[in-house]
């Protein structure tokens, strides 16, 4: 086994996103370590491929995890090159609908645990003044719906964290992607998502909307899974990949309005925006 294959660390690695992932690296050769919060759910993973996979337990959410898995990998390859922020999982909740226990496991998973994995895994890549982080974040994190705003307010965070990251370590050699896909054919809007106790009436037409239809889709969505684990594959072997990677042509028609949409509110209000600063001279 090579030292210079590159070792990739992928969270979430059981279902959806982070199973494609996984399943091409292996399939090509690359060292990789595969984690989820059962390790049961990727022993097929890793079958017939020990001497380059190493399978660990591993809940963001839980700091001696992160500490454990990103030592045991770092010993037993040497380094991590490549962090791909893959785990996390939907809330489907109007924003008074929101329980708050449920809330704040969402930001723990989806902001904090990505948080802190990736504060653990960069001394090693700002040692070696090389790396790259993928941060998955959604289209919801450029845009946000009803039934989906505290989902929405976890990724509109791992936008603004991915991009001051950026900032801060391209002038060390590392590199950041955020990664926005719109509807795949993963499990997020099937038993991995999380809905209220209570639903109000009155928000059935919003709210309530919405999540029937991203539920009833599930599983029919225009996004494969195994296609953008393929493009990951390709921006990680860029010498300048880009800082934000829309997925689906639905992420591209979608961002693309969201853009003209923000000119559109910004110039309604020009007026008053260019007032509030203290005259010329003052």
């Amino acid at each position: 086994m090579s030292n210079e294959t590159p070792v990739w660390f992928v969270t979430g690695c059981s279902t959806g996103f982070g199973r494609e992932i996984v399943k091409q690296l292996l399939a090509e050769g690359i060292r990789t370590v595969v984690t989820a919060r059962r390790p049961g759910s990727i022993a097929d993973l890793v079958e017939g491929h020990e001497q380059i996979a190493l399978a660990l337990e591993l809940d963001v959410t839980k700091p001696d995890q992160i500490e454990s898995a990103v030592a045991q990998a770092e010993a037993h390859f040497g380094r991590i090159d490549v962090l791909v922020n893959n785990a996390g999982y939907g809330y489907f909740a109007a924003i008074e609908e929101g329980e708050d226990a449920e809330i704040r496991r969402q930001f723990e998973v989806n902001v904090f645990g990505l948080a802190a994995l990736t504060r653990r895994v960069l001394p090693g890549m700002r040692a070696r003044r090389a790396g790259h982080i993928f941060n998955f974040s959604s289209i919801g994190g450029m845009t946000a719906h009803p039934t989906l705003g505290y989902y929405c307010a976890t990724k509109f965070a791992v936008e603004g964290l991915s991009e001051s990251l950026y900032k801060e370590v391209e002038p060390l050699g590392i590199k950041v992607t955020i990664v926005e896909p719109s509807g795949f054919r993963t499990d997020w809007a099937g038993r991995s998502a999380s809905t209220p106790q209570t639903e109000i009436d009155d928000y059935a037409p919003t709210a309530g909307r919405l999540r029937r239809i991203l539920q009833e889709d599930s599983g029919t969505q225009k996004g494969d899974p195994a296609r953008a684990a393929a493009i990951l594959r390709q921006v990680a072997a860029r010498e300048r990949p880009p800082l934000r990677l829309p997925l689906g042509s639905y992420a591209h028609g979608t961002l693309s309005r969201r853009l003209d949409e923000l000119k559109d509110q910004f110039d309604a209000v020009k007026d008053l925006t260019m007032s509030a600063d203290f005259p010329d001279g003052q």
